[in-house]
This record gives C-alpha cells, structure tokens and sequence, in this order.
C-alpha cells in the first residue's frame, strides 16, 4: 500500500487498523497516530486476529522503510491470517510525504542513522589503517559492505538488531513518554477493543 492510499484511508470513516513492528524504542521516538506496536520478532497472529475482529477489518504493517514490516506480513500470511497491507517505504516514506507522525520531546537519533554512522566511521577508520599501518585492515570495509549487501537483499540487518539492544536505545520509562499517550503496546499490554 502505498503513503497516498493509507493517508485516504486513515481520513476515511473507517480508518485501518495500524500495526507498527518496529522497536520500541523507534515506536516511542515517532510513530502515526493511533497505531498500535508489536515489534516483528514478537509477532502474535492471534492478537492481531483478536484487534481486527477476526481479521474482518483492514490492518496496515508499519516498520521504517517496509522490510520488517513485510517480515511481518508474511509470518502472518503463514499463520492463516489475511486482510493484511505493507506501508510502502514505512514511516520514513510517510514523513517524507508530509504524513502526521507523533513525534516524542526526548526521541534519539533514529536506529538506521546510528547503522549508517557505525559503518560510516568503521569503513572511514580502518580505510586510512589499511592505508598507513597495515593492509589487512581494508578487510574491515570489504566485511562491512557485505554485510550491507546482505541487509539490503534479505531486509535483515544485524548491527541494527544489535544497536536496539544498546541501553540508550531501550524505551524510556513512562516518565519520559508523551503526553496523553495511549496504551497502545500490544506486545506489553492488554488489547483495548474499545478503542476501534
């Protein structure tokens, strides 16, 4: 699905349902309003069943640029699950098209800047090593752009897994959450079907 059609259909009567997969420490930072969070590796057919009334109702997979969210679409789609979309592009794609987003007052750099500073500044380092200790150390970026070869073909990326494990990209206490803030964690709380 792509920005256009989910911003017609969240100003629609009846709006999609949005699940967000991403961490949620990147939930907390930005996310649309009104979306609910179970981070992918966290996946639960039957919640999903259950807050779309038995899949009755159309749910959009939010992540930050559509891998994880399409990770997410087909765990879900081999569950037996269905009327299911991916956000085309995810939040990045909807924030770049002027898209509404809840923003918090202490977000962090967002996860995919600190991948690309962390290869950045690894890739940058060990280039001037190999070209002023030892030559063994241009083996670093050859290492490092495989792996973004990797994460750009499967979706995968394992320096972002471990970067969201990192302490200051765990999600803040409720202290430091916005205000008003819904409870809208399905992977930590109980589902309010009220609220549809």
């Amino acid at each position: 699905m792509k920005t256009a059609e989910l911003k017609k259909l969240i100003a629609s009567a009846t709006p999609p349902h949005l699940l967000d997969v991403r961490t949620a420490k990147e939930f907390h930072d930005v996310r649309i309003s009104g979306s609910r969070h179970m981070p992918v590796d966290q996946m639960d057919a039957a919640a999903v069943k259950q807050f779309t009334h038995d899949f009755s109702e159309p749910c959009v997979i939010l992540c930050q640029s559509g891998g994880r969210a399409t990770r997410a679409y087909e765990s879900l789609q081999k569950a037996g699950t269905t009327n299911l979309h991916v956000l085309e592009g995810g939040i990045s794609d909807w924030m770049a098209a002027g898209g509404d987003v809840e923003k918090a007052a202490n977000a962090g750099l967002p996860l995919m800047r600190q991948v690309q500073l962390t290869v950045g500044l690894l890739a940058l380092s060990s280039s001037l090593l190999a070209l002023t200790v030892d030559v063994k150390f241009a083996l670093i970026p050859a290492f490092l752009g495989a792996g973004l070869t990797m994460a750009g073909a499967t979706g995968w990326c394992g320096l972002a897994i471990l970067l969201s494990r990192m302490p200051w990209n765990q999600k803040p206490s409720s202290s430091c959450s916005l205000p008003n803030e819904p409870a809208r964690d399905i992977s930590t709380t109980k589902i309010d079907l009220s609220a549809r």
